[in-house]
């Protein structure tokens, strides 16, 4: 047995395996409700009460962006017509959450086109904390992924029966010839060429595993990294049932008050409204180390569940809470979430999705930021059961509606980084949508200043967000193309 890498993505955030099979993890039932938290800025929050912002100031958030020079750009730069022939078929095991795997499933056919091989549909390892089962068919439309992608890279679903001996089962039992499991994090084409050929060459076949973070973001051809922009902002689309109840619960967003099926042809006040990623969720609070309000007794309960799910291994658990909010690294809470957009100038009208999973501390946690936005939805407020029925008790579905709601909002927000933060950003970027970006670092030293007032910590805020609310960023060396698109996925305007 031997412990994994950690990505964490806001669903999962470490497993420990044996090969890569997960293993017992903790229940997230381990950790005992916290303590109803004290409001932990109440000056500035009763001053955020009797904010009343000017018709023009909301105006003006509410603006989308304008162009800003450039326009997607992922066809291939070849001139063939025809693929070459296959060197094999390529299997890809992906585990995390959600998003974690939608990036997994972009750089898997990046290395088909790499391999000249045949990918075969990713399989979705289930989520060891949410123990979800869902396939890649049972979240994203299989028919239009390949329909998109056919010119670029052959993909098949299921291996022909020659091959029907190389399931998941089968590498897990034992060690395995056709199993490359070295792949380092971050590898180039070259490494894929030197150690994975001549597996296809052999044996007509390679299961890549464990493959998360396992392509490189920089030294690569023009036409793999324009592959992967395409794949992730053309090819995944979600199942048509993910899309209706999307639609049915923007819909409902836009027009205020309406929260049953109703005919809208003609119906006038479509409303705007700010997809909100909370991700403030168990794993989070525990993972993060910060203090979050609680008390003694919180502080004491996040320390036996990151010993429980981690061992105690958590890099920011050896910094002080003060540390950490001076460097950026604690989540916004509800509250902290609340101040920020007031202080941009949202007010109480301003409706707000909460895409969320489950809050830490619930309601009593929401409430402060419910106190200064009452127009908060979520799933459930706005659609019935039986139209949430196919996604209950689905993670991964339930985060693929939040996805699309977010990516149809008319501003998204999320209170700190992480995969559905760089899934959303990024894809918004592409289609240039307005983002808010909190600037975590600055956020964090103004809620240590007990002695602020409204009208400085307003203009800190709006000061320090100025190129934070959809201005494109530069992909830097390293960096993911997923949540930096820019330059790769566009091309300047004539």
């Amino acid at each position: 047995m031997k412990l994994r890498h950690c990505y964490h993505d806001g669903l999962s955030l470490c497993f420990i395996t044996a090969l890569f099979v997960p293993l017992g993890y903790a229940s997230p039932s381990f950790m005992p409700e916290p303590i109803v938290p004290k409001p932990r800025h109440s000056p500035l929050f009763k001053s955020a009460l009797q904010q009343e912002n000017l018709i023009e100031q909301r105006s003006e958030l509410w603006t989308p962006l304008v162009n800003q020079g450039w326009k997607p750009c992922i066809d291939s730069t070849s001139t063939s017509s025809s693929l070459p022939d296959s060197s094999g078929y390529i299997q890809v095991f992906l585990d995390g959450g959600l998003n974690q795997q939608r990036m997994g499933i972009c750089d898997a056919v990046a290395v088909a086109k790499i391999l000249n091989a045949t990918l075969v549909i990713p399989y979705l390892e289930v989520n060891p904390v949410w123990k979800d089962t869902s396939s890649f068919e049972d979240i994203f439309y299989v028919d239009h992924f390949m329909n998109v992608l056919k010119d670029d890279v052959s993909i098949v679903r299921v291996l022909p029966d020659e091959y029907a001996w190389s399931t998941r089962e089968y590498y897990a039992s034992a060690i395995r010839s056709t199993r490359v499991k070295n792949a380092p994090l971050h590898a180039s084409a070259n490494w894929y060429l030197e150690h994975v050929s001549p597996v296809l060459e052999s044996y007509g076949i390679a299961a890549v595993s464990p493959f998360s973070h396992r392509l490189a973001f920089n030294n690569m051809p023009v036409d793999i990294q324009r592959l992967r922009c395409k794949v992730n902002f053309e090819a995944l689309t979600f199942v048509p049932h993910v899309r209706n109840l999307g639609d049915v619960l923007v819909n409902r967003l836009r027009f205020a008050g309406v929260k049953q099926v109703v005919d809208t042809e003609g119906v006038k006040g479509v409303g705007n409204f700010v997809a909100l990623h909370l991700r403030f969720d168990k794993d989070m609070a525990a993972h993060s180390a910060c203090d979050f309000g609680g008390g003694r007794a919180e502080k004491k309960a996040l320390a036996r569940y990151r010993k429980a799910i981690w061992q105690g291994q958590v890099l920011n658990s050896r910094f002080t809470d003060e540390e950490l909010r001076n460097q950026g690294r604690c989540p916004l809470t509800p509250e902290e979430i609340g101040l920020l957009l007031t202080a941009l100038g949202f007010d109480n009208s301003t409706r707000l999705y909460l895409a969320s999973h489950k809050v830490y501390g619930g309601e009593a946690r929401i409430a402060a930021l419910r106190k200064l936005f009452p127009q908060i939805e979520d799933k459930k407020s706005l659609a019935s059961a039986v139209e949430r029925a196919q996604i209950k008790g689905k993670a991964s579905l339930s985060a693929a509606v939040d996805y699309y709601v977010s990516m149809h909002s008319d501003i998204f927000v999320s209170a700190s980084p992480g995969n559905m933060h760089n899934a959303v950003v990024g894809h918004r970027t592409y289609l240039n949508l307005k983002t808010i970006r909190p600037n975590m670092a600055l956020l964090g030293q103004l809620f240590m200043n007990k002695s602020m007032n409204w009208s400085d910590f307003q203009a800190a805020v709006v000061e320090g967000q100025r190129n934070r609310l959809g201005k494109i960023k530069i992909r830097k060396e390293k960096q993911s193309i997923y949540t930096y698109p820019v330059p790769d996925c566009v091309c300047q305007q004539d």
